[in-house]
């Protein structure tokens, strides 16, 4: 099915180094995505109302405050978890700020663990260095991580690990992490889950609450500009429990129930960690992204665009001198996101050479996850240090990232363009 007439801004004209103008072709939505015309249209439609949240008496701020509000709801709903009163919805300016957010409020004793694996983006990996005690649970040769290992772990830690935090989609290898499993074995060791949800949610459903509460998901972290809502939003939906003992984050206006000379008293969550004016385009933005994603249906998103990542391997594989990294035989659990390079050819100017000469936008270097690139390159000693005297720029790969909107003809461009500049090359 053709979806591109649900978009704003994606048949634009750009133009190319020759001279000419083409429709662009974006193959960059692991990075930012274009937005939903509904997106945009209720932006238009509540621009008009604009007044503040939670401050003062107005009518214009009391509809801003009640489609906040229902955003949560919204929300919640999406994840399976409207009336399950367990979790909490708090808005931020993206996954990063989420994470780190997370990073500062759960630690509850210098003598807790956070677990996580060399396949995440820096989001998920450098917030936590800096909080505390970090372990790593390996990948294999292929990139994947191994379940058996996060269970090895926690077990080996005897209950010091409060935290996995994890992926649930690589932004790099697009392999799908099986979460629901790990929720498991957090709960069986008295650990809880976090889940980096920045590749996934627009493209699988998710479901936090899981067939059982053994298999419920505690936090997962999200960005707007990732699922077609790009006004500067993120999401945290996390237990309730957890975040109403935590200290904010943030601390200033609209976080308080009273501020006196000596103490503070601080709301409950979810207020309690969103101090200061909230972004309330980039939250009704991401509040009906989601909705249209629920009314299109998560199982046909997800099938449309595997249908055209398959397509994809399954060509570049047939081209050659094309590396492709990760598993390019079993595929059934790899998002679409596929990353490659032209054997000998330096990856930047391959990319810059496909934007600029046909207007194909792609994605190149290390994608924010430069340990989990550096193996997959293998020029990693798996925890030693690279030779600092070799130029680090001079690794990386060229990543395509599927999208709702892009078709299989634009695929066959993108095949064809790229088999084009290998015989060139030659």
């Amino acid at each position: 099915m053709n979806y591109r007439y649900l978009f704003d801004g994606i048949e634009v004209p750009v133009k190319l180094d020759n001279g000419s103008v083409v429709v662009p072709i974006n193959f960059d939505n692991g990075a930012t995505t274009p937005p939903l015309k509904s997106v945009t249209k209720v932006i238009e439609e509540n621009i008009k109302n604009y007044g503040p949240i939670a401050r003062g008496i107005g009518q214009k701020g009391d509809i801003c405050t009640n489609k906040f509000e229902e955003s949560r709801k919204i929300i919640l709903d999406f994840f399976n978890l409207k009336n399950t009163n367990t979790h909490t919805v708090i808005f931020t300016k993206s996954t990063t700020e989420g994470l780190n957010l997370l990073s500062k409020v759960l630690k509850r004793s210098d003598n807790e663990k956070i677990l996580t694996t060399r396949m995440e983006h820096h989001a998920n990996d450098l917030p936590w260095r800096f909080s505390g005690k970090v372990d790593y649970v390996e990948v294999d040769n292929l990139g994947r991580i191994n379940v058996d290992d996060i269970e090895s772990k926690l077990i080996e830690n005897d209950g010091l690990i409060k935290y996995v935090t994890i992926t649930a989609a690589s932004n790099v290898t697009g392999y799908i992490n099986p979460i629901h499993d790990i929720a498991k074995l957090c709960h069986k060791y008295g650990a809880k889950i976090i889940v980096d949800g920045a590749q996934i949610v627009a493209h699988k459903e998710v479901n936090m609450k899981g067939k059982d509460s053994s298999e419920q998901i505690d936090f997962l972290v999200f960005s707007g500009h990732k699922i077609y809502a790009p006004f500067g939003g993120g999401v945290i939906v996390g237990l309730k429990e957890d975040l109403n003992d935590a200290e904010p984050f943030l601390k200033g206006g609209g976080c308080v129930e009273g501020v006196f000379d000596k103490y503070v008293i601080w709301k409950k969550s979810p207020e309690k960690l969103e101090a200061g004016t909230q972004n309330f385009f980039g939250t009704i933005a991401i509040a009906q992204s989601v909705q249209d994603l629920k009314k299109l249906g998560l199982k046909n998103i997800f099938d449309h665009e595997m249908e055209i990542k398959n397509h994809i391997i399954n060509e570049l594989k047939k081209i050659k001198d094309i590396i492709i990294y990760g598993d390019e035989y079993k595929i059934d659990d790899r998002l679409g996101v596929i990353t490659f390079n032209i054997e000998g050819k330096d990856y930047e100017d391959v990319a810059k050479k496909l934007a600029n000469d046909k207007g194909i936008a792609l994605r190149c270097g290390k994608f924010c996850a430069h340990p989990y690139v550096y193996r997959l390159l293998g020029i990693s000693d798996l925890g030693g240090y690279i030779d600092v005297s070799s130029r680090l720029e001079d690794y990386g790969m060229i990543r395509a990232s599927l999208g709702l909107y892009n078709t299989i003809e634009e695929a066959n461009v993108f095949l064809n363009e790229l088999e084009n500049l290998v015989l060139k090359y030659k």
